[in-house]
């Protein structure tokens, strides 16, 4: 089993990186919705049609891109000799994994209060938030390429 497994690493690798780059277009695309989100009234035409816009994203998109992400990675990592779990550029990597993950997490929570009409954060908030993936994505990449 294992064999096969490391036969199809370079599929493994592909799928991972497609699954990561899925992933990260929505995790940037999501908090800029919701700020334009924050811009409409509760109940409108407009808002109603954002809830539809962050709901098919989060569900359809972000979350399977995700899955694919972590099952894909999870995979090789299993593979011998793929990763020397000793370094500490790959437990750092793991890391920032798992906050993006978390802000996976914030980004549901945050469309389940748009879709209930109970937003409670300015539209500053997910300006700002915008910039938490983007800043975890850049530490996994340099984790992964130049692995310091």
């Amino acid at each position: 089993m294992m064999d096969m497994l490391i036969s199809y690493r370079s599929w493994f690798l592909s799928l991972h990186i497609m699954a990561f780059i899925a992933w990260m277009a929505g995790t940037f695309y999501l908090p800029r919705l919701y700020v334009y989100h924050c811009q409409t009234t509760p109940g409108s035409t407009e808002s109603e049609r954002f809830k539809v816009m962050e709901r098919k994203l989060l569900r359809q998109i972000m979350t399977p891109a995700m899955i694919v992400t972590v099952l894909a990675g999870g995979i090789m990592s299993a593979l011998p000799g793929v990763v020397d779990w000793s370094a500490g550029w790959w437990w750092t990597k793991i890391v920032c994994v798992l906050g993006l993950m978390g802000f996976h997490g914030a980004c549901a929570s945050w469309r389940k209060s748009f879709a209930e009409d109970r937003n409670t954060h300015p539209e500053r908030y997910y300006r700002i938030a915008n910039e938490v993936p983007t800043v975890l994505m850049m530490i996994i990449v340099i984790m992964i390429v130049v692995r310091p």
